[in-house]
Formats: C-alpha cells, structure tokens, sequence
C-alpha cells in the first residue's frame, strides 16, 4: 500500500455492530473510508462470548443496515452465529475492513486531517468514527487484600463457561446481566456460590416499554453530555424478571449480600466479621470505553469522560464516538451510525482550511 491509499476521508476504529453501521452509511453518503480492526475475525466483541451463550439466549441483538440475520440455529453459541453474520455482511457490502490492526494513537496531523497511527502503520482521515466499544477494558475493582488471595481470579471477559466451576466454592461479584446469567449456569455444578453486588438488584416485571426504554437512553444521553463516563443502560433499566431469574430467587441461589470489604487468602470478608471461603473470586464488574488511543487529542473533560452531543465529540467535530453512552447498544449503534455519517457528510463537504482557496490579495497602488 502506497501513502496514496493511507489518505481517506473517514477512519473507522473497530468492526462490531457500530463499526459495521457506520461503515455500511460510509459507503452509501461515497465517503472514502477504511475500517481498522484489532480483533482476529469477524464478529466484533460478540466472538468473545462464553460458549454457553447460545443465540436463543441473547437479548436485544438487532440486525445490521440492509441484512438481516435470518434462519440461526438457537441452540448455536451466539459467538458463532453472529461471527458468520458480521463476515457475511463484510463480503456483502465489500466492506474495507482491515484486521488484526491495534489503532495505538489518534493526533493532531497535518492540514488540518487526523493521523491515526497503528500496529500496521498510519493513517492520514479527515475525520474518524470511534467504534471500539467496551470489551477490550475490562473493569477490576481493587480491594484491600486482593493479592493475597490463593484462588482463582477471574473477569466475566474470560469466562469460560461453568464446567470450570466444577465443585468450587465460587463468589461472584456484580449485579449485571452477566453476573446473574454467569452465576445461575455455576450454581448447579459448584460446591457452593455467593452474589455480591454493591447495590441490590433491580428486577423488572414485564415487558419494556418504549417510553422507558426512550427515558433510561436519556439519563445515560445526559451523562455524557456533560462529559461524563457513561453508564451501561441495562443498569439503568434493570434486569428482565425471567423465568430463570425467577427460578433463582426462590431457589435462593440469587440471594445477594452485600459487596465485602476486603478479601482475605481465603476467601473475602465484611467488616461485622463474617467471612466466606472461596476458590474462585468471579468479576463480573463490567467494562469501561476503550478510548485511550484518543488521549492525544486531550478530549476528556474533568468529570472523566468525553463530552458527546449526538455522536459527536464537543471538543472535535472531526470525531464522533458510535456505540459510546447512550448508543451502547445494537439498535442504538445502528441509529448512531447513520446519524453520525449524515453529520460528517455535512462536515465534510467544506474543504478544510489547507485546501481552501486563499481570497485574492487587495491590489496595491
């Protein structure tokens, strides 16, 4: 590839669902773009997925622009399902996808354009989408005692599925939908489980309305507008009251206790003295936005997080973030995609300063 090529309107940063929205709309507004993946295939974070996650078991998975997902197996793991879809979608749309390519920094270029620098050499962009999502920054809380634990520590990131959990006396730790999904598929095969959370759990009852669903986007929509890190909207909406939850609950195997206050060789411990032993400490404490590539262009705002209207980052029109906040979701990736491309579209249209025509000097006498 010559240094021709590396000049594009519009880099892309990962391949999942935001990625592959944002790429599809790329193509149809005829904005020249390349997409740049670190992971090894198709199939963004979803190919990452425990096995046991089959396709009948996920929530929410929303088709791509123009292809729908039709004719899955459910008893198939949803990492390969939806592996196949994302590479099919790929081929379909001859989607410029590059992989594996870790994007390492994204600065200040030259004429006004953005550098992106990565594992397979740099990029010149007038504009980039951030698509990167969570999976890559997975979150571990520390807690006094932690290194001394002579268990096993692990991240829902690298769950393996429950047989790893044969006979051990597990603690699992959050209050998210993996938390719960991991703990119900361990408690039958484990000597002994316990749920903690910092907070109790919220079960909700029925379906989830439109307006509910509108309201929870909205809290999380003002959260990073005001530049900070965004929350999960499941944590704002609650957990659906399945029949497995349910079944759990009156088991007792989601009985939570509140989160310890230190862990100990053993296990963990409160501070009124109780204490539980353990072989296993399970994180399921979510992830963060793997934004650290974009440190360069010193977006934060002291609240933490990236101030984003929309999609678009306050500090730099140039940059929008889909799948960031409230568009952290397969549906709402696919209306950030779009929404995003129709902004940069407009953006774009007026030639940057270094390419613009300088207004002709006043005669002189």
């Amino acid at each position: 590839m010559n240094e021709f090529e590396r000049d594009v309107d519009v880099v892309v940063v990962g391949a999942g669902q935001a990625g592959l929205s944002s790429a599809y709309h790329l193509g149809r507004a005829g904005l020249g773009h390349v997409v740049l993946d670190r992971a090894p295939r198709p199939g963004g974070a979803w190919q990452f997925r425990w096995p046991t996650l089959t396709y009948g078991r996920v929530h929410g998975m929303h088709a791509l622009p123009g292809m729908e997902l039709t004719g899955a197996d459910p008893a198939r793991p949803s990492s390969e399902v939806i592996g196949e879809y994302f590479d099919a979608y790929e081929r379909t749309f001859g989607l410029d996808v590059r992989r594996p390519v870790a994007v390492t920094a994204v600065r200040e270029g030259e004429g006004g354009r953005l550098l992106v620098e990565s594992s397979a050499g740099n990029w010149s962009a007038r504009a980039l989408i951030n698509a990167t999502g969570t999976w890559d920054r997975p979150f571990w809380p520390r807690y006094p005692g932690q290194e001394t634990f002579r268990g096993r520590q692990l991240h829902t990131s690298g769950y393996p599925g429950p047989a790893a959990f044969a006979g051990a006396r597990v603690v699992v730790v959050g209050g998210g939908t993996s938390g719960v999904q991991h703990l119900l598929e361990i408690a039958p095969v484990a000597a002994e489980t316990v749920w903690v959370t910092r907070r109790p759990p919220e079960f909700r009852e029925g379906p989830f309305g439109e307006d509910e669903r509108r309201a929870a986007v909205a809290r999380v929509d003002e959260r990073v507008r005001q530049g900070l890190p965004p929350q999960s909207v499941v944590r704002v909406t609650g957990l659906p009251m399945t029949g497995a939850v349910r079944a759990g609950l009156e088991s007792g195997v989601l009985a939570r206790r509140p989160m310890f206050d230190r862990i100990t060789p053993t296990g963990v411990a409160w501070a009124d003295g109780g204490s539980v032993d353990a072989d296993v400490i399970l994180w399921a404490t979510g992830f963060r936005a793997a934004i650290d590539h974009l440190a360069p262009l010193r977006l934060r705002e002291p609240g933490g997080g990236i101030r984003v209207e929309g999609t678009r980052a306050v500090r730099d029109p140039r940059l929008h973030l889909v799948g960031y906040g409230p568009s952290a979701s397969t549906i709402g990736a696919n209306r950030a995609g779009r929404a995003a491309v129709r902004d940069l579209r407009r953006l774009l249209a007026t030639p940057p300063p270094a390419e613009r025509v300088p207004a002709a000097a006043p005669a002189t006498a």
